[in-house]
């Protein structure tokens, strides 16, 4: 049986820095049955794979923001599939993410707007053979932050482990 945990952000990983003065973080773990992968294989594996009402959810986002001033920032699955891993670096697009940190072992991807800046870190557990945790680090920066953290957070709660678990779960 796959299991998903959440647990707290890891102390080694380099999103641990980040969490002084976080208006929200969260973080879950799991064990890959997918064999080794670098930090950000694992988060464009996912990123392909994300469920269909994630999609839907990630429009009908993009459409109810834009009347309050935040960007569309497009859907998770917007990613270049043609190009390779090893041409990625810091500061390259990653689908809505701009790549922040990239190790072998963790990639951190940031989206930042005047409200609020979110970071995703894909950390794999050097120590422990195919253990995976990805956390979210979010800082607002106004109340129209608050305000829009005020939805998205109980979404994020059920989006990221059902995300983690198709992903994880399909043949490829």
């Amino acid at each position: 049986m796959f299991t998903i945990n959440k647990v707290n952000v890891p102390i080694h990983s380099e999103i641990f820095k980040s969490l002084k003065g976080a208006y929200y973080a969260d973080s879950y773990a799991f064990c890959s049955n997918k064999g080794d992968r670098v930090a950000l294989q694992v988060w464009l594996d996912h990123a392909s794979k994300t469920p269909a009402w994630v999609t839907f959810l990630m429009a009908t986002r993009n459409k109810v923001v834009s009347i309050f001033g935040l960007k569309n920032i497009g859907h998770l699955g917007d990613i270049d599939t043609k190009k390779l891993i090893s041409e990625y670096k810091v500061g390259d697009k990653v689908g809505i993410f701009t790549l922040l940190f990239l190790s072998d072992s963790e990639a951190i991807l940031i989206d930042s707007d005047k409200h609020l800046d979110v970071k995703i870190s894909l950390y794999t557990h050097r120590e422990k053979a195919h253990l995976v945790s990805i956390s979210t680090v979010v800082h607002v920066h106004n109340f129209m932050g608050k305000l829009y953290m005020f939805f998205v957070a109980p979404m994020h709660k059920l989006i990221v482990p059902s995300a983690i678990k198709r992903a994880e779960s399909s043949d490829s």
